[in-house]
């Protein structure tokens, strides 16, 4: 079963913030590590992971073909794996890592982990 949730914003300097999860707990209790989720905020969507390392967001298309990467996984590399040709994106720099020099990127979305919530980050 896919988790899609939508979000309703917080405001801060250049940066809109949107809240995810409320809590830490309430972010692992529907979150897997390394299996991201689709996160749809103001008509944006989203591919939101869940990894060792913390949260991480990226645009949920694929700049090959358009694939859904949150139906993908995370690997140990700290890159989303695209589910329909395994492209493979750096959830930091939404830099392509398959090596086939494409010089594809997707677009990152800053996150943050505060007492108040899980936040993404959209350019306002």
């Amino acid at each position: 079963m896919e988790f899609i949730k939508k979000i309703f914003n917080k405001k801060e300097a250049s940066i809109k913030w949107f809240k995810v999860f409320d809590t830490i707990l309430e972010a692992e209790k529907n979150m897997q590590i390394n299996k991201p989720i689709t996160v749809l905020i103001e008509e944006e969507k989203i591919c939101f992971s869940r990894t060792q390392q913390g949260f991480f967001a990226v645009a949920d298309a694929c700049p090959h073909l358009g694939a859904s990467l949150s139906k993908g996984v995370c690997n140990n590399f700290m890159e989303v794996v695209c589910p329909w040709h395994s492209y493979r994106f750096d959830l930091k720099t939404g830099a392509e890592n398959t090596g086939n020099q494409a010089n594809m990127y997707v677009k990152t979305f800053p996150t943050k982990v505060e007492k108040t919530g899980i936040y993404i980050g959209l350019e306002k």
